[in-house]
């Protein structure tokens, strides 16, 4: 994986690390079926996923961030942390989403200078993007 500039790299490499101190870098997300959350971010996000059954994790498309689909932690729903992803081309996720299994629970609005819409996955945990354009 190449570095970006301002990113933070494994002391020797040049490898994104997710070893960077007050980082958020590990997340566990509820799934019902671990396959079809793993499919799901995979084609959405670009996540990549690794291991096999219910026993995969990922990596997003910066590196920082990796974790684990869990099938034994309750779905939050619109309870709870909402974590917030990224995107360069907001209209295109809400595409993509749709296509794979997502539904869209706030359409893309403007909030200041930034696009911002809110999904749920097919496991049922919503989720936001968000794109500064």
């Amino acid at each position: 994986m190449t570095a970006q500039s301002g990113e933070q790299h494994d002391a020797g490499t040049n490898d994104v690390s997710v070893f960077r101190d007050r980082d958020v870098s590990y997340l566990e997300l509820p799934a019902a079926d671990v396959a079809v959350s793993a499919r799901f971010y995979s084609a959405v996000f670009g996540w990549t996923v690794r291991g096999e059954g219910d026993n995969r994790g990922f990596t997003d498309g910066s590196g920082h961030l990796i974790g684990h689909w869990r099938p034994d932690l309750s779905v939050a729903g619109d309870a709870g942390v909402r974590p917030y992803v990224y995107v360069a081309a907001i209209d295109d996720v809400v595409a993509a989403i749709l296509q794979n299994g997502g539904e869209i629970v706030t359409p893309r609005y403007a909030e200041g200078e930034l696009w911002v819409a809110h999904f749920r996955d097919p496991a049922g945990n919503v989720l936001g993007v968000w794109e500064h354009p």
